[in-house]
């Protein structure tokens, strides 16, 4: 029996999208279904790249669980998927609203604040590691923080003060005044640098001498508030650095949709420019927001390359992801290969990787990403 037309033609169309998407379905097929398939049934074996795998059922699991360096391993994972997770939306939801305004040279700012996303990994390591070394720019801006301290202290708190006397003397007189409007923090700015010139020059206050501060950032075992390693507080910061300019990209294209009209209708009422983030943007984000929370979790939850620049520059075990373990596992200093090991680590931190992910999506803002 023959087809109808219309099957025919439906069978055509199934063969054309089917023929536009092999290429796709065959490199996924190949490097990620296959890839985890082999994987997971090398979990189960002592392979060790060179001999026949053996079955050796649970072994490889149990071994990892009652190794330390994988709890370790497991602990900067965490650690470092919070933090720099929170870190990056925040950061590129606050650069996404700053360059979504109308000020001249906008595409100059948008271009120079997306460039450490171009740049190379190794050259962005490079650079911090400069930056971050004992002798370093950052420990010297540390030692001058802390020599002008008593200057920057008195600044801000006369800037605060003449900020709310002046505040305060408006509204007196019936003039609306918000806390930070600009032209009365543009005054207050001024009167503080004249007062601490003047402080100064009488001597009221005074540079201090400081030792310098000598924060080895890499070769460093302590850990900031007893719970991040120095070493690893680095690599947040860097991978920060160079990942807030891609989620921003993703803010700045949802911000194009929130309807002007409800920022000009907030102003009306009088609402801040903090309340409209909070009351219009925000809500207004929640499936952007969404999206670049679950891409920043599975990044984070797989650094690597980053780890592996710094190497043998920090103690190991201030800096080794699950990512890292794994590699560790394959590529072991002075003895055979530990195939088996490194993919039963690979099989948990992708289940890892899953649960923390489904997670998200069910309990944070699964609903409106779906609205």
């Amino acid at each position: 029996m023959r087809a109808s037309p219309k099957r025919r033609s439906d069978l055509q169309q199934t063969a054309t999208a089917l023929m536009f998407l092999a290429p796709l379905l065959l490199s996924l097929g190949l490097f990620f279904v296959y890839a985890f398939l082999r994987a997971l049934y090398y979990s189960f074996t002592d392979y060790d790249l060179f001999n026949t795998p053996q079955w050796v059922g649970l072994r490889s699991y149990l071994a990892i669980l009652a190794d330390d360096r994988f709890r370790i391993a497991l602990t900067n994972t965490l650690l470092f998927s919070a933090v720099v997770t929170t870190a990056q939306t925040i950061g590129a939801l606050l650069l996404a609203v700053v360059l979504n305004q109308k000020v001249r040279g906008l595409g100059f700012f948008r271009s120079a604040f997306y460039m450490p996303s171009i740049t190379s990994s190794v050259v962005i390591t490079l650079i911090f590691i400069w930056l971050f070394q004992r002798r370093g720019v950052v420990n010297y801006l540390a030692t001058q923080i802390g020599a002008y301290g008593p200057v920057i202290a008195a600044f801000i708190a006369l800037v605060v003060v003449f900020q709310a006397a002046q505040v305060l003397w408006e509204r007196s007189r019936g003039r609306p005044a918000r806390a930070l409007d600009p032209a009365l923090l543009w005054i207050s700015v001024a009167l503080g640098a004249v007062g601490v010139w003047l402080a100064l020059a009488f001597g009221w206050i005074g540079i201090r001498s400081v030792e310098p501060v000598d924060i080895s950032w890499f070769a460093s075992r302590e850990r900031l508030f007893g719970l991040i390693p120095i070493p690893l507080l680095f690599i947040m910061i860097q991978n920060t650095f160079t990942t807030i300019p891609t989620m921003m990209l993703f803010f700045l294209a949802g911000l194009q949709n929130v309807p002007s009209a409800l920022y000009e209708a907030a102003e009306l009422d009088g609402a801040s420019k903090f309340q409209q983030l909070r009351y219009i943007t925000v809500p207004m984000l929640r499936p952007v927001t969404f999206y670049v929370v679950t891409v920043s979790l599975i990044g984070t939850l797989q650094m690597f390359d980053q780890v592996r620049i710094i190497g043998s520059a920090a103690p190991l075990e201030s800096i080794i992801t699950l990512a890292y373990y794994v590699y560790n596992n394959v590529f072991p200093s002075g003895s055979l290969p530990r195939a088996g090991m490194a993919s039963a680590a690979a099989v948990i931190l992708a289940l890892l990787t899953l649960v923390i992910v489904a997670l998200q999506r069910r309990f944070l803002i699964s609903d409106e990403a779906h609205s």
